[in-house]
């Protein structure tokens, strides 16, 4: 595994992956995004309790649970990045950190526009809605450290430690609905068990969530693009790319 990873530690091998992926990651979130948001919005069946208030979740469910997800990502690359000085590692956390922060926005606003007519406000300082907007102020955290030191280096280090501190609060988002008397409902599909919504609501859900992984691949792909290219600017391959493109 190490020996197969170890070339992309080079930006330019990386640049080059990330260049071939790219194209097959965007095909991927268009078609799995139409597809899933369309079923969910117009041919999915009403709820009945909800009615159609519930469609939201094609939207706030996937961007729930990639704003996790992201910053997953980008405390494994900030532990490669601490470990094994992994310059490209180091990178990737400024190319994750505004994907989640942005994921994390549409979460909580989603949350906010489902949470009016179901629970009659739009927000309470709830276990899951306080923890997400914590994940939100790491994600921001984490930017700034990044460029808040002179040497870079230095604000990768730090930027990566905090990554690595936040990754505590991810199963406390999880988990709060259990570990807490809660407004937010319970899980109905990140469970163990089987879940509790019908095929029919199912289905397209599992559509959005592959369109919204793909989405945030795809994202981050992009920036990690923007970041390899602005650290290599000065190498004749970074100068030749630009030149292509």
């Amino acid at each position: 595994m190490w020996r197969w990873l170890h070339p992309y530690a080079k930006p330019e091998a990386t640049y080059r992956l990330v260049d071939k992926l790219l194209p097959w990651f965007a095909a991927l979130t268009f078609i799995s995004l139409a597809v899933g948001v369309v079923w969910g919005l117009a041919f999915a069946p009403s709820d009945y309790q909800q009615g159609d208030s519930y469609r939201i979740i094609f939207l706030h469910v996937p961007a729930a649970i990639f704003s996790m997800g992201a910053y997953s990502g980008m405390a494994i690359m900030g532990g490669i990045a601490l470990i094994w000085q992994i310059k490209t590692a180091e990178w990737a956390i400024p190319a994750i950190a505004p994907v989640g922060a942005a994921l994390t926005i549409v979460a909580l606003l989603t949350g906010a526009i489902w949470g009016k007519p179901m629970w009659g406000t739009w927000w309470v300082w709830d276990a899951r809605l306080t923890s997400e907007l914590i994940l939100l102020f790491l994600y921001i955290g984490v930017m700034a450290l990044y460029f808040a030191f002179d040497d870079v280096r230095t604000g990768a280090k730090a930027a990566a430690i905090l990554s690595l501190v936040g990754v505590i609060n991810l199963p406390i988002i999880h988990y709060s609905v259990e570990w807490w008397n809660t407004l937010h409902q319970g899980a109905t599909i990140t469970k163990f068990e089987r879940p509790s919504i019908a095929t029919s609501m199912l289905i397209p859900l599992l559509i959005c969530l592959a369109g919204f992984l793909f989405l945030t691949i795809s994202l981050v792909m992009m920036r990690l693009k923007n970041e390899i290219l602005r650290h290599e600017l000065g190498r004749p391959w970074a100068q030749n790319e630009l030149e292509k493109n």
